[in-house]
């Protein structure tokens, strides 16, 4: 897909694609370093809310390295789920209870995907102008198509007579069991599940906010709710099958400005801007990844739920 966009740009215009190294651009791109490594702490801090709620014994300190070596994967494997499954591995490992892990990052990975649509809509109902183009509606039906489908597996997971059902032996049901106990847990106590999405739309807010400094060391700046109706629908989009994102990423990001007279030259700028930022961050998992996973010790054990 990256491949595809940067042909169809004519050739006298791929210069533009590197970055002009001048001060005002520094001073966006160093703003929107910091604030996605801040949206990186936010994340962890929104884990570890999680496994307390599990049970389990392990440290925001050691999370965190999990967290970044989990991104640094992430960011060089095909989509996310290496960089998940490395987080599930040595979360399991450290505490001797591998279902409790696979459930943090499932719940913590769901509470932020949630919160994506939730932004879109209320950035579409707050600026409704931005339904007379085409792109912003494409965003309104993903966004409901999206909500939906993620109420539908949250209430299925957390129904005692559905979700309660995969409780058993095996590997498998006992972590598919784990989420389902979790959930039941937030549903009993609201105030926490409140504490956790409220964790979540910080740290979503401060991706779409990295969003547009990163736009604003290139010139692009739709306007804030722009920003809030499109970026979650970007980020979503980037989940797909591909290498950090790279290709899918760019391309939505060419749909969804094209309208207010970004080109594509300057859409693909963004994207990789939006990729070498957390490539950067993430770089600083790369210790942690090398080192490998600690083991736990044996006296350790999940507290009863």
């Amino acid at each position: 897909m990256l491949a595809i966009l940067v042909m169809r740009i004519p050739k006298e215009d791929l210069s533009e694609l590197w970055p002009t190294w001048n001060l005002a651009y520094l001073f966006w791109f160093s703003s929107a370093l910091i604030v996605t490594a801040i949206a990186f702490l936010l994340s962890v801090i929104r884990w570890h809310h999680v496994t307390r709620g599990l049970g389990l014994d392990i440290s925001i300190k050691r999370l965190a390295t999990h967290y970044l070596a989990g991104q640094f994967v992430g960011n060089f494997l095909p989509t996310t789920i290496g960089g998940d499954v490395l987080r599930v591995s040595r979360v399991g490992n450290e505490t001797s209870d591998r279902p409790a892990a696979f459930a943090s990052v499932v719940i913590e990975r769901l509470t932020g995907w949630v919160v994506l649509p939730v932004l879109t809509l209320g950035a579409l109902v707050v600026n409704r102008g931005l339904l007379e183009q085409g792109p912003a509606r494409f965003a309104l039906s993903l966004a409901s198509i999206i909500l939906v489908l993620l109420t539908a597996i949250v209430y299925l997971a957390e129904h005692p007579r559905i979700g309660g059902k995969v409780i058993g032996d095996s590997a498998i049901r006992e972590a598919l069991g784990a989420v389902h106990l979790e959930l039941g847990t937030l549903r009993r106590r609201p105030r926490s599940a409140f504490q956790l999405l409220g964790v979540s739309i910080a740290y979503q807010a401060m991706l779409i906010l990295a969003t547009g400094l990163a736009g604003a060391a290139i010139g692009i700046r739709p306007g804030p709710t722009a920003w809030l109706a499109f970026a979650p629908m970007v980020f979503i989009i980037q989940m797909l099958p591909t290498i950090g994102g790279l290709g899918v990423r760019e391309a939505a990001l060419v749909l969804f400005l094209g309208t207010y007279g970004v080109s594509e030259v300057e859409a693909v700028k963004l994207g990789l801007m939006l990729y070498l930022l957390n490539l950067v961050v993430s770089l600083t998992g790369a210790p942690s990844f090398a080192m490998g996973p600690r083991s736990a010790p044996v006296s350790e054990h999940r507290a009863v739920m």
